[in-house]
């Protein structure tokens, strides 16, 4: 495969493509980060409504969680479908396309009356939202090299982020007027308003020339070349654990900290945004500085060694020595810090990896690892039937520790720069 377009090793870069937001627009910005803030909003705003849904379909915290995790299957599926898709047909139309699913899966989603056809519309509704998040790293690509993708990512990470920040104190005030078929109308509403929006306001950034068309060969191929660069999939895999940590939180939190920490729906949403803004403010923090002041491999190795220790510290004070609210609530705080510098620098150096004609194959298999392993952990966090913090800590902690293998192992950062 390609070697790399851009060094990505340190403050300095030299970028073949413009280093400011010019190459897409302010407006464009602006759409980008919404379509990547669907993902977010379309898992978070229901996370207050969790244990009443479990009520109203007679399941169980367990099985309710398969909604989440078929809604992750469902953005891997459709970041394989449409990104390659994107290398074919152009970013826009695949864009649009997806956005008119994803409003249509929403509407099964708040008609289902059992947890089997609420399970089903959530895949579809996953795999229909993953062509905004998918195709919006494609377009950074595009326009973007080296730091300059960190600083794209950073700032539609900016609007992005505030989604789960938001999110669920928007989901716990709608439960003070409607129940969770609401937050699945506000989500409907806002695929609406975003499929209009890209339409009048997103330029095609893929040039026909830039194109391939070779067809569902040329993409396995492309795929299987990426898959073989060991470099490329330890930032995949890295990317993905990493993610697997972040997700454990976020499917547990809801049950922890309402259930086993008798919180209120409004209180649990207000912990979960102090939490996001922990990301936010990182991953803006990485993108306007420490990027330019410091190599990619010493802000990886930072990064995942932090969220290691928090992952402890939280096992200790949740497993150990049970300092309820106090003991759960600091080191998650600076676990999901952390994250705000592994996943947009592991996945900035997998994309500047490649050539625009691939990236969106290559931010389909970021995608796909990420959003596949944050699916199969979230039912773990409540294994055994009911909710644990200790649990939640051991997967956090098992997640954190496979992110960091796998980034030593295949990226060998003391040899080789990534």
């Amino acid at each position: 495969m390609p070697g790399p377009t851009a060094d990505t090793t340190g403050a300095q870069s030299t970028l073949s493509r413009p280093s400011d937001l010019t190459g897409i627009g302010r407006t464009g910005v602006v759409v980008l980060g919404g379509l990547v803030a669907l993902g977010p909003l379309t898992t978070d705003l229901y996370l207050p409504a969790l244990p009443a849904l479990t009520a109203d379909l007679h399941t169980n915290p367990a099985a309710t969680q398969l909604t989440l995790t078929f809604s992750l299957l469902g953005v891997a599926a459709g970041q394989l479908l449409f990104g390659p898709l994107s290398d074919r047909l152009g970013r826009r139309r695949p864009l649009l396309a997806g956005l008119l699913v994803y409003s249509a899966a929403t509407l099964l989603c708040l008609l289902a009356t059992t947890l089997p056809l609420l399970v089903a519309g959530r895949f579809l509704q996953g795999m229909a939202g993953a062509a905004g998040l998918v195709i919006g790293r494609a377009i950074a690509r595009d326009r973007y090299d080296g730091v300059a993708v960190v600083r794209f990512l950073a700032s539609i990470g900016l609007i992005s982020g505030l989604a789960p920040m938001f999110a669920p104190l928007l989901g716990a005030q709608l439960l003070r007027v409607t129940n969770w078929r609401g937050t699945f109308a506000a989500l409907g509403v806002l695929g609406l308003l975003l499929t209009v929006f890209a339409f009048v306001s997103l330029r095609e950034t893929l040039l026909p020339a830039d194109r391939h068309g070779g067809g569902l060969a040329a993409t396995l191929r492309t795929i299987g070349r990426l898959l073989r660069d060991i470099r490329f999939l330890g930032l995949v895999l890295t990317s993905s654990f990493a993610f697997g940590a972040l997700f454990a939180y976020i499917s547990g939190s809801s049950f922890v900290l309402q259930q086993v920490y008798g919180v209120s729906p409004q209180t649990y949403s207000l912990l979960f945004g102090v939490n996001s803004f922990a990301i936010v403010g990182m991953t803006q923090l990485n993108g306007r500085l420490l990027a330019h002041r410091f190599s990619a491999r010493a802000l990886m190795t930072a990064g995942l060694a932090v969220g290691a220790v928090a992952a402890v510290v939280l096992l200790l004070l949740t497993g150990v020595w049970d300092l309820g609210l106090a003991g759960f609530c600091p080191p998650v705080f600076v676990m999901m810090a952390s994250m705000g510098v592994v996943l947009p620098n592991s996945a900035a150096q997998a994309l500047t990896m490649v050539e625009p004609a691939a990236a969106g194959s290559a931010s389909a298999l970021l995608g796909v690892g990420t959003f596949l392993c944050g699916g199969l952990v979230a039912p773990l966090s409540s294994a055994g039937g009911e909710p644990s913090a200790s649990v939640l800590g051991a997967v956090v902690l098992g997640c954190s520790a496979l992110a960091g293998a796998a980034y030593l192992l295949l990226c060998r950062p003391w040899r080789v720069a990534v």
